[in-house]
């Protein structure tokens, strides 16, 4: 919700207002330092088994976000793809990423 107001804002409610534009960045950003802290949290929380499983697809999801974020980067500065490399394309595939990495995880310690 708070990075949704911090995009869509300006736009939508406070057409103009730079403030309130960082404001509510500042907010999104403070949001998502309180979600890794609780992820951290919910992570320690696991017994040995599960933390194993999470803390590998998450170092998957890094690694290929990593590789082909930089690919799609480098792609998209040579103009070899026709379109203009978004964020919002990385993170859903950084989260398929380990939606993946994760059920194959759990399936493999069945």
């Amino acid at each position: 919700m708070a990075m949704a107001i911090a995009s869509f804002g300006q736009k939508y409610f406070w057409e103009g207002n730079t403030v309130l534009t960082i404001i509510f960045i500042f907010i999104a950003t403070l949001v998502g330092v309180g979600m890794i802290l609780m992820n951290r949290k919910y992570i320690n929380s696991l017994d040995e088994m599960q933390r194993k499983v999470h803390i590998e697809a998450m170092a998957i999801s890094l690694g290929v976000g990593v590789v082909i974020g930089l690919s799609y980067s480098l792609l998209d500065q040579a103009n070899v793809i026709g379109f203009d490399a978004e964020i919002a394309d990385l993170v859903m595939l950084i989260g398929i990423t380990y939606l993946i990495a994760t059920f194959a995880g759990l399936n493999r310690y069945k």
